[in-house]
């Protein structure tokens, strides 16, 4: 794979398969998509490209969460969608304030591994919170304002938003499946929510849409993550109320070593720490 080039075919694929795969599984997708594409010596349409992917993803949602959505749109001042905005407004201050800081974050890759390192210990640390069992019923909007405060504290490149939001919610006593399904659900408004932001940012910077990566790759790489992202949440939907989060915490710890390696001692694909 050339390195420093414009995105090509494969890697289109070989990175739409990571988001759809990461952004359900609680091992962060943004720092994914950066570790790769630093791999890949990626430099031209990384940003159009991560915002189709994240929009990509959102098929899969609709599709899974089909029957949710329908509720939610057939009673917009029900409980769900409440506790959807609710959780959302913290997502959008975050965002709105540390927008710039994180970009710069994104663009250096500095703090990958301490971020993987945080969402690693989120996810251990949720599994030693007994649940208390609360459904949609039980379920408060402060509940649902910790849940978007970390949702919002995931914008971090390699801090997981399924995994920290996960962990809150199982932290504040929700069930697992419920837990796992406002997950996805608050992952609506969010990617939306980021992806017209980058694209204005796009737009109004002059470089246009156009201009930042070859189409075909761009549609090969959706269609991946789509499909990955589909074949994610259908996983986590079967294995989540019986697996162990550990497990993830134990993956995304390998990947701090590994960066965290490389940016000690190389500085070959992460810069050097010191």
């Amino acid at each position: 794979m050339k390195g420093g080039g414009a995105l090509t075919i494969i890697q289109a694929v070989i990175l739409g398969i990571i988001q759809g795969l990461t952004e359900f599984l609680p091992i962060s997708s943004s720092g994914h998509l950066v570790l790769f594409q630093r791999l890949f010596g990626l430099k031209e349409g990384v940003v159009t490209f991560d915002i189709a992917v994240h929009l990509a993803t959102l098929a899969a949602v609709f599709i899974v969460m089909r029957k949710e959505i329908w509720e939610i749109l057939k009673k917009p001042f029900g409980k769900l969608p409440l506790l959807i905005i609710a959780g959302t407004i913290p997502t959008l201050i975050i965002g709105a304030v540390f927008g710039d800081f994180i970009k710069n974050m994104f663009n250096s890759a500095k703090s990958l591994g301490f971020e993987f390192i945080l969402t690693g210990i989120a996810l251990y640390y949720a599994e030693k919170t007994k649940s208390r069992n609360k459904g949609i019923n039980s379920t408060t909007y402060a509940d649902s304002v910790v849940i978007g405060i970390a949702q919002g504290v995931a914008i971090l490149p390699a801090v997981s938003r399924s995994g920290l939001t996960i962990a809150a919610a199982i932290s504040r006593g929700l069930n697992r499946e419920f837990a796992l399904k406002f997950s996805f659900l608050l992952s609506i408004p969010a990617i939306l929510g980021a992806a017209a932001k980058d694209g204005y940012d796009i737009i109004f910077s002059g470089s246009g849409f156009a201009n930042s990566v070859e189409i075909v790759p761009l549609i090969a790489g959706m269609i991946a993550a789509a499909i990955s992202g589909y074949i994610a949440i259908r996983f986590m939907l079967k294995i989540f109320s019986k697996a162990s989060m550990k497990i993830f915490s134990y993956y995304v710890f390998a990947l701090a070593a590994f960066v965290l390696i490389d940016q000690i001692f190389f500085g070959k694909f992460f810069g050097k720490l010191f």
